[in-house]
């Protein structure tokens, strides 16, 4: 009865208060505060990953980052921002994983083709798209060529070697100095602009 009175009363503090108390190694308080954000950050992950137990495995993640290291939490900053930080930092570092495996990079692209729409705002979608484009346009022939019968043909280094009479080491330091051109172009500052470039120029 008293600890069912302690959650209720715990409940109606504000996050500042709620972090004060997790500070202070304060389960009950932990669990509100899983609470009010966790079905916000499920959503938040699962719009990129798209895939149920890959969102649920990283919202887990941050909440056991966040009490492994309650002792350093700012109660004078943005929460919000931290907590959003700490979710984003674990998408990528997902997606950098999953994104190395073949069949979900298949999934993922067929996902970009799809539900473009639901990924990005359309305009900004053709901007991004514009934007590579031209980037593209700028290669020299022999580049964009490679380039390509990579990305676009899905060509091995050795098949596009093979097909244009010359070494795979021509074409592996073609595609290096292509890749890291667009990269470094490229606007990485959205979530959605980094999955682009995963999945079209990695």
């Amino acid at each position: 009865m008293f600890q069912k009175l302690a959650r209720i009363l715990i409940s109606d503090k504000t996050n500042r208060e709620l972090l004060e108390l997790i500070k202070s190694d304060n389960e009950i308080a932990f669990y509100h505060i899983y609470e009010r954000y966790c079905k916000r950050l499920y959503g938040f992950v699962l719009r990129y990953v798209k895939h149920e137990v890959d969102a649920n495995e990283i919202v887990q993640e941050v909440f056991v980052k966040i009490w492994e290291s309650r002792g350093k939490i700012d109660l004078y900053s943005s929460f919000d921002s931290y907590i959003f930080t700490i979710t984003y930092n674990h998408t990528i570092s997902l997606l950098r994983k999953r994104l190395s495996e073949k069949k979900y990079l298949e999934y993922l692209k067929s996902i970009q083709v799809e539900n473009s729409a639901n990924l990005m705002d359309e305009v900004q979608y053709n901007e991004l798209k514009e934007q590579v484009t031209q980037l593209l346009n700028s290669l020299t022939p022999r580049q964009k060529e490679i380039y390509t019968l990579s990305r676009e043909e899905g060509l091995s280094h050795a098949e596009i070697a093979k097909k244009l009479n010359i070494s795979v080491n021509t074409v592996k330091k073609h595609m290096t100095n292509t890749l890291s051109f667009l990269k470094k172009n490229i606007d990485n500052g959205l979530l959605i602009n980094l999955l682009f470039v995963y999945l079209f120029i990695s």
